[in-house]
């Protein structure tokens, strides 16, 4: 077990509480063991009527998976322990999507990569004004995972799309807006929405009652531009079509494309056409371990995360450096199914 996940009972609510602050509860492999045997216990345990997932102390929620873990992975063992963990933390992602009981996840503070994948899947989604939501993972030659694929691809109007090329971060009030999350509370009522939680008063109705009127969402203004620049399935095109456009915002996003792992966007925007043709969220995490076991031993993702973590210069050198010479070929072998008895099952 582990001190970085801590669990506790507030009447029938059973809380799971990351508790890894020096790193804003960035998921490891203990701690995905530990919430998934906390989540078959409360499973089994009659007098738990609804799941909390928090954080405890620091400012954010879950900034994502330990990257530097699976850094080290890609570089020193060939990438076994990094399979390890994606294993695990697909396993968690998907317990938490088929749940039998209630989850209710707040996401104040950072909510990235990994923190996506344990929150989206709550029926309940609770946002504040301290929430900055983003799926970064292109910027570090990764892709977005943890069912990115499945909830970014099923956003209206290209959104998702948008999300999973740029790294864009939303605060609480476009959370809101997109649906992303089902309420918007102020970060001061969370504890309050808890304790009647734990009281046994209906979920949907605390939090409506609860809940407050966010700032206008500021996405709301590009809506029309980004379903014009992203509507194109080939990263090519994306860029095309934002370079036509002189306005400051196409300008904004255009140079942030760029600064992209090639690679990692051509993954992204495959991944989430293909996620369309999915029925079944174990398929999404099936597809998507095939791609994170290949992703991470490819050079971008050690290469990415040396630029924004490691080194801190912000200036990877991607292979290949350009869209156009990331093939079609290669982003087929990217995807290709893993053999059976490598590939991802659901506990």
């Amino acid at each position: 077990m582990t001190d970085e996940v801590l669990t506790r009972r507030e009447g029938v609510a059973a809380v799971i509480s990351l508790n890894r602050p020096k790193a804003i509860h960035a998921l490891t492999t203990a701690m995905c063991e530990a919430m998934i045997a906390a989540l078959q216990d409360f499973a089994q345990d009659d007098s738990v009527g609804v799941v909390i997932i928090e954080h405890a102390e620091g400012r954010g929620f879950c900034a994502g998976g330990d990257i530097t873990l699976l850094r080290k992975s890609a570089l020193e063992d060939g990438g076994i322990s990094g399979r390890r963990f994606f294993l695990l933390e697909y396993r968690l992602n998907h317990m938490l999507f088929t749940y039998s009981k209630p989850v209710v996840a707040f996401m104040d503070g950072v909510t990235m990569g990994g923190g996506v994948g344990i929150s989206q899947p709550a029926r309940f989604r609770v946002a504040t004004e301290h929430t900055r939501f983003a799926m970064p993972e292109t910027g570090i030659g990764l892709f977005p995972d943890v069912g990115g694929g499945w909830y970014l691809s099923r956003l209206q109007g290209r959104v998702g799309y948008y999300l999973a090329l740029t790294g864009a971060r939303f605060d609480g009030s476009e959370c809101l807006y997109t649906g992303l999350a089902t309420h918007y509370l102020p970060s001061a009522a969370q504890e309050e929405a808890k304790r009647r939680i734990g009281a046994g008063h209906e979920i949907d109705g605390v939090l409506a009652s609860l809940a407050v009127t966010p700032p206008d969402p500021r996405i709301a203004a590009h809506e029309g531009a980004i379903r014009k620049h992203f509507a194109f399935d080939t990263l090519e095109e994306v860029l095309a079509s934002l370079d036509r456009d002189e306005s400051e915002w196409a300008a904004k996003e255009l140079a942030s494309l760029r600064t992209k792992s090639p690679q990692a966007c051509k993954v992204a925007l495959h991944e989430l056409n293909a996620s369309l043709q999915l029925e079944t969220f174990a398929e999404e995490m099936a597809m998507e371990y095939a791609i994170a076991s290949r992703v991470l031993v490819l050079p971008d993702f050690a290469e990415g995360v040396r630029a924004v973590l490691v080194d801190k210069d912000n200036a990877p050198k991607w292979k290949p450096a350009a869209p156009e010479g990331v093939s079609e070929q290669a982003i087929a072998a990217i995807f290709a199914p893993l053999p059976a008895s490598e590939e991802w099952k659901p506990l």
